[in-house]
């Protein structure tokens, strides 16, 4: 699955417990009709993919959704979700890597030597 938008915030790696379990979190705003913030949790190695983004940037994350399921002291069960980003791609550099920008129209001259009757001007 892939979430796309502009992104709101980059949180700190944050480390915890004592086998050193990373987390980074980002919120990306989708940009529709009714704009979602969207929390995505990067971690352990994947952390470091948030490194050269900033906000501001548009994006396109590759997630996995993650679910779990929790028994509290009082024996009730929870269900928590979580969606964990593994790729990230910047939106503005994929779209001019694929095609140049379009200069507008007036830049260029119309043409004005155009001969209706020289129609055949193929060499064989």
């Amino acid at each position: 699955m892939e979430v796309q938008g502009k992104i709101k915030l980059i949180d700190e790696t944050k480390t915890y417990g004592n086998n050193g379990f990373r987390k980074r979190e980002m919120v990306v705003t989708t940009e529709e009709q009714y704009p979602q913030h969207i929390m995505i949790e990067f971690v352990q190695d994947k952390t470091d993919l948030l490194n050269n983004y900033q906000v501001g940037q548009n994006v396109k994350v590759s997630i996995n959704l993650r679910g779990r399921e929790w028994v509290n002291p009082q024996g009730e069960t929870k269900y928590f979700n979580s969606i964990q980003g593994w790729r990230i791609e910047n939106v503005d550099q994929a779209v001019s890597q694929d095609m140049p920008p379009m200069p507008p129209a007036d830049t260029f001259e119309p043409a004005t030597d155009l001969n209706e009757d020289d129609h055949d001007d193929l060499p064989f």
